[in-house]
């Protein structure tokens, strides 16, 4: 019988959708003394999702002014919504990117990263498994 059949099937319900409306609590932080370049920049990270896994990650994320190295272990996924950053490699290579701009932080990236005008991006960022 059909409705006998539809009675043993288990409902799978699904996620809810994150949405980016919602409050979150910030949390605030500063790279570590020994990466810094120049200024004293002040970041502030809204974490609004993360995996089960915890490979991927997603929220917005603020900067103000200064400079630091970094090195990228994930990918990342970046949308400017204010301000200016530039990324430079270790090689001297430097993209600039402005409000409006969307790019790729690949893994394995090196360099610096600057936040000319204060800064506030939405990211997404996917971790490798080690």
């Amino acid at each position: 019988c059909a409705l006998a059949a539809r009675a043993d099937q288990t409902v799978v319900s699904s996620p809810p959708i994150v949405s980016f409306r919602t409050s979150v609590e910030p949390q605030h932080s500063r790279p570590d003394a020994e990466r810094i370049v120049s200024g004293e920049p002040l970041m502030t990270a809204w974490n609004y999702y993360s995996d089960s896994s915890r490979q991927f990650f997603a929220g917005v994320w603020a900067a103000t002014r200064g400079s630091w190295r970094i090195g990228y272990s994930e990918s990342e996924f970046c949308h400017l919504l204010q301000g200016r950053v530039a990324l430079t490699n270790r090689e001297g290579q430097r993209w600039e990117f402005g409000l409006g701009d969307s790019f790729v932080v690949p893994a394995g990236f090196g360099g610096t990263w600057e936040v000319i005008e204060d800064c506030r991006k939405v990211y997404a960022i996917f971790e490798r498994a080690a």
